[in-house]
């Protein structure tokens, strides 16, 4: 088995849906394809890798920026665009973890939880013996927000004139779909939801040419971001998809694509079988994370549907019922027995559905990635 194009080579020729030396890997490119920094810390102990240096890459999921030893280790073809934080300090949340967190970064321990107030009053919280935070969701940044997006769009092109990797720019787009509350004002107040969306699609096609100026245009996917599904179902019906959804959702593709050579990248959780459909028929380049354990997503069916029309980024290992659950054998079987069903005729990138908690074992980390990658080749 032996490898004939680069990282940034293999991703194309998946989203090409063209059989390549062998699948693209993804760890930790997205906030959604990422590795909690407690199981980083403890897959480098693991590995006999040193665990001085162990940095996170936010403070609401508590993700790791991964190392080059490990990109190297485990044949990452993907990277984090988000910048390391300017200044750092050593946070030690429990035990023997110590990482470094930004230096803004001050929680305190309040009954039973680390809370960390923002300067605008919204707080984080998170149990004692916790792995992320929950509360007012927001970033701890270095820059103002249209500083921050220039910055960015410069990263992109260092990484993309100094490394073969493929990248995201991620947290700037949404899917036009809002949650609950916007789900119910379909229902009561369709015309707001409307107008909302038509303002917001403005918007983001007035941000994404601020991108192309901001020297963005090698940047590999921009990713747009809607949770429309339950485990049981999507939270939504058909018939507003199509009404309050889709337009918006097609209308920004098409201006991304006759633009720019950037794919799309949607992140959808749940159930979301019955949209699909339009996702393809707006052009979407890619879906993650490709919840196979929500009801009807199949992956054999969702692959035989509709594996030829758009790329699954995601579906690699099942992080809700094995990975973090079953031993490493059983890991070994999912992750193989997957990556099966998504690898004929590309159009498939490898990553867990969603990311690896801060519980799960090292050892089960270690065979499902190993797995991923002998499974990998194509004309073995």
């Amino acid at each position: 088995m032996k490898e004939t194009l680069n990282s940034r080579e293999r991703v194309y020729k998946a989203l090409r849906h063209e059989d390549g030396d062998r699948f693209p890997i993804d760890l930790g490119m997205h906030f959604s394809t990422g590795i909690s920094i407690f199981a980083y810390y403890n897959l480098r102990k693991y590995l006999g890798m040193s665990t001085d240096k162990v940095r996170m890459a936010d403070v609401v999921w508590l993700l790791a920026r991964l190392d080059d030893d490990i990109i190297e280790r485990f044949h990452i073809d993907t990277i984090l665009l988000n910048l390391p934080y300017k200044k750092t300090r050593i946070w030690n949340p429990r035990d023997e973890y110590r990482f470094l967190a930004p230096e803004q970064w001050n929680p305190v321990i309040e009954d039973g939880y680390h809370v960390f107030r923002h300067s605008d009053g919204g707080i984080l919280r998170m149990p004692l013996g916790g792995f992320y935070f929950d509360g007012d969701t927001k970033q701890v940044k270095d820059h103002p927000d249209e500083e921050n997006l220039k910055l960015l769009c410069r990263e992109g092109e260092r990484i993309y004139k100094e490394t073969d990797k493929f990248t995201c720019l991620m947290g700037q787009f949404s899917a036009f779909f809002g949650g609950m509350e916007a789900a119910c004002d379909m229902i009561t107040d369709p015309d707001i939801v409307k107008a909302k969306n038509k303002v917001l699609l403005k918007n983001q096609i007035d941000k994404f040419f601020r991108i192309l100026e901001y020297g963005g245009q090698n940047i590999g996917c921009i990713e747009i971001n809607g949770d429309m599904g339950m485990q049981s179902g999507p939270f939504i019906s058909n018939a507003c998809f199509e009404e309050f959804v889709f337009p918006y959702f097609r209308d920004f593709i098409r201006v991304v694509h006759d633009n720019s050579d950037i794919k799309v990248f949607l992140h959808c959780c749940g159930s979301v079988k019955p949209f699909i459909p339009g996702f393809i028929e707006a052009g979407l380049d890619i879906f993650n994370p490709v919840q196979i354990s929500a009801n009807n997503m199949d992956p054999a069916q969702l692959k035989k549907e509709f594996g030829s029309k758009i790329t699954f980024w995601g579906g690699g290992s099942n992080t809700q019922t094995v990975l973090g659950y079953r031993d490493e054998n059983a890991v070994r079987q999912d992750t193989g027995e997957l990556c099966k069903i998504f690898k004929p005729g590309g159009g498939f990138v490898f990553n867990q559905v969603h990311n690896i908690m801060g519980d799960v074992p090292p050892e089960n980390i270690v065979a499902m990635l190993d797995e991923a990658y002998a499974n990998s080749f194509y004309n073995v």
